[in-house]
Order: C-alpha cells, then sequence, then structure tokens
C-alpha cells in the first residue's frame, strides 16, 4: 500500500495533478482511492462528478471523495471532549471556561489526517492519493501528530496509574470512578491514534510527499522553504512537480509576443535548475502549460502521460535507505565524558542555509526552530549531561546542515 500526499502553493494545480495521477494509476490495473483534505474542495470539478464523505467508484479502479473534519469531529473527538468537560467542571472549573479548555486547536486537521490513515490501513485500495491543502497548512497537518503527541505525553502521562491518579486530583469526590475510566480510554485511544499517524507518516517505503509548484521565483523560494521543514522533521518527498511550464517559442517566431514567450521560458528554466540542484536526488518534473484546464478522467490520464511518460507514477515502495539521518555525533576532542571531551551534533537541514535559526534547550531535548516551523529532538544520552556551547548553519542545497558544539556542564559530568 502506498500512500502519496500532493501538495503546494495555492493554485499550483495540485488538485489537478493529483486526480491525473490517481487517473493513471487506475488505468493499468491498480485500485485507487483519491481524497481531499483541503477545505477547499475542487477534486470533484477536477474529475467531473460530485463527491461526498464516503467513497465513490469514478470508473473501475477509481474511486475518490472528499474528507469532511466536521462530520468527524462530532465522532470520537466530540466523546473525548465531552469526558474532559465533564472531569474539569467537577474539579470546580466554570462550565463555559470548562468548555474553552476543552478545545484542541487543529483537531479538525488532525481528524482528516486520521481518517486518510483509516483509509489506508483498510486494505481496500493499492494506493491511496491525498489532495492536501495549500503548503503551510499542510505543513501544520504533518507536523501536528507529533506536536500533540508530546504535548499528550506532558499533560497525561502514558501510564495509567499516573492518568488516573491526576485525574483524580482534578476531580475530586464530585466525579464517578467511571467517568475517570472512560477518559483515560479516550486518552489512551488518542495517543494510540497519534503514534500510527506519526508511524505512516514516517515511514519511507510506504509514505511520500509531492510537492507542486509553478516554476516562478516567489514560488521556488517557498519551496525551499517547505523541502527544509520536511527534511526537518523526516518526512520523505519523492519529487517536485513543476506545472505550467511555458514552452519555447519556434526560432522562425518574431516579434513582441515571442521576444514574451523567449524570455518567459528562459525565466522558468533558470528556476528548474536552481530547484534541480537544490532537490539533489529528488527529482523535478516539468507540466508543459495548457491551453485549457483538464477535467475527466480521459484529459487527466493525458496530462499524467505528459507528466509521468511510461514510468510508473507511484512505485509500489520507496527508498528506505536513501536519506541522511536526521541526526549525527561524533566526538571532536578528548576521551570518554570528561572536563576536555568535545561533541559535535550535525542535524541534516537542506536549503537551510537562509533561514533564520532559533535553538533551545529544554531539559533532555533541543528545540530547533527554522522560521515559522519547529521541532522538538531528543538529545543522544551522552549530550544530556552537556551544554551547548556554539551552533551555525554550514554548507548549502542538499549539503546544508546545522552544526551544534557540547562540552561537559562542569556542574553535572562529575556528579
Amino acid at each position: 500500500m502506498r500512500v502519496v500526499l500532493f501538495t503546494g502553493k495555492g493554485g499550483v494545480g495540485k488538485t489537478t495533478l493529483a486526480a491525473a495521477t490517481a487517473a493513471m494509476l487506475s488505468g493499468s490495473g491498480r485500485k485507487v482511492l483519491v481524497v481531499s483534505t483541503d477545505p477547499a474542495h475542487s477534486l470533484g470539478d477536477a474529475l467531473g462528478t460530485e463527491l461526498g464523505p464516503d467513497p465513490t467508484e469514478i470508473e473501475p479502479s477509481l474511486f475518490a471523495a472528499h474528507i469532511d473534519a466536521r462530520v468527524l469531529l462530532e465522532g470520537a473527538w466530540g466523546d473525548l471532549q465531552e469526558h474532559l468537560r465533564t472531569i474539569i467542571a467537577g474539579a470546580g472549573v466554570d462550565e463555559l471556561v470548562a468548555d474553552e479548555l476543552t478545545v484542541l486547536p487543529g483537531v479538525e486537521d488532525l481528524l482528516a489526517l486520521a481518517e486518510v490513515q483509516r483509509l489506508a490501513d483498510s486494505g481496500e485500495y493499492d494506493v491511496l492519493v491525498v489532495d492536501c491543502g495549500p503548503t503551510a497548512e499542510t505543513l501544520r497537518l504533518l507536523t501536528l501528530p507529533e506536536a500533540l503527541a508530546g504535548y499528550l505525553e506532558r499533560l497525561f502521562p502514558a501510564h495509567r496509574r499516573a492518568v488516573r491518579g491526576l485525574v483524580a486530583n482534578l476531580a475530586g469526590a464530585k466525579a464517578d470512578g467511571a467517568g475517570w475510566e472512560r477518559t483515560v480510554d479516550a486518552l489512551g485511544l488518542l495517543a494510540e491514534q497519534l503514534s500510527g499517524l506519526r508511524e505512516m507518516l514516517g515511514d519511507r517505503s510506504r509514505t511520500s510527499i509531492r510537492l507542486v509548484l509553478t516554476p516562478e521565483r516567489v514560488v521556488a523560494a517557498e519551496t525551499r522553504r517547505t523541502l527544509t521543514a520536511l527534511a526537518l522533521h523526516e518526512l520523505r518527498v519523492d519529487a517536485l512537480v513543476a506545472n505550467r511550464v511555458m514552452p519555447g517559442p519556434p526560432p522562425s517566431l518574431r516579434g513582441p509576443a515571442a521576444r514574451w514567450l523567449r524570455e518567459r521560458h528562459g525565466e522558468q528554466q533558470a528556476v528548474l535548475a536552481e530547484l534541480a540542484q537544490l532537490g539533489g536526488d529528488v527529482p523535478v518534473h516539468a507540466v508543459r502549460y495548457t491551453a485549457a484546464e483538464p477535467t475527466g478522467t480521459d484529459a487527466l490520464r493525458e496530462l499524467a502521460r505528459s507528466l509521468y511518460g511510461d514510468d510508473d507514477p507511484v512505485p509500489e515502495s520507496g527508498p528506505t535507505g536513501s536519506a541522511r539521518p536526521l541526526l549525527q555525533l561524533k566526538r571532536t576532542a578528548g576521551h570518554g565524558v570528561s572536563a576536555d571531551s568535545e561533541f559535535e551534533m550535525t542535524v541534516a537541514l537542506p536549503g537551510s542555509e537562509d533561514a533564520p535559526l532559533d535553538l533551545a534547550r529544554v531539559g533532555d531535548e533541543m528545540v530547533i526552530g527554522l522560521g515559522m516551523t519547529r521541532r522538538v529532538v531528543a538529545l543522544p544520552s551522552v549530550l544530556r549531561r552537556c551544554e551547548a556551547v556554539g551552533a551555525q548553519l554550514v554548507g548549502s542545497g542538499r549539503d546544508a546542515r546545522l552544526e551544534v558544539t557540547f562540552r561537559p556542564d562542569p556542574k553535572t559530568w562529575m556528579t
């Protein structure tokens, strides 16, 4: 089972290319489901049919659906929210305040992603193609499971007895034991779902992301930032798709229109060359500009053939060991953990050389911030008794990386 997520800046054609990829795959005999998690659903427009929350068979082997997170919100999360509201109100908190405290930002996005996982795990399809929202929303969506899992672990520790004790302290004698148990069970289920989502997204042989863009400087700059953010979270990008590439005019063409076409073609080719250098081992595909927006499966398959040629749009498995690990550690001075020891932690961050960097040490973790993206990285055990004494971004393009120097903390290494 393969899962491919399409995303990109709004208006670059990601929905059309996701639908085209699904249509081409179904034509080869693989059973394909294409779904949209974008609140501004336009997948049905591309396929030329009405879609709902349940998979609809467009033609043999091709199914499609719009995921409606608002409907999902009334299900499992509604139950958990009600349990939490009862517990918090039982502790003496005003009912309106308890309502506000149980609102979890981003829960609709999380539920949409959980529905993607449910469909992927159903075993009914060979390929699941996901039309995600615009890039910024998708980044938040993809990093939400890890962020919420960390939040949940801090708020309600994994150990069931610890959770029960915390709930009992909050609720006092006003809450019944059955209510505590239901809350604990609901929280445990949420933790399991988050763990499953992180596992699905991080499985490089199963899940990949395809970034769609138009070959323009501004869009290419956003793509660079997106590649860095995805690399920071160890998510696999399997292709960059440059849409609406202008053809070069024939040499015989003259006049202002020909000059404009040549200049535009030259600008786009320069951006494509830059993307190829930035992408490294990530291929860059180009889709020529079409006069009309392709709609319907026949037009979509024709578009897909111009993109993929005779290649398989979604290989059955992807590379599992081709990417460098996010974090590497080496000793640069001394022996053992002594006063003269020095360690260098390297974090691979392709395309990050121009990004604003923030670092913070929080206990045994390092918080790495690049622009609007944050990642909490657990430090190796040898660094937990050390202090960070320096950090710098080095290299460029695919070789860009963060190097952090650690030395033993004199206050702790001897104890």
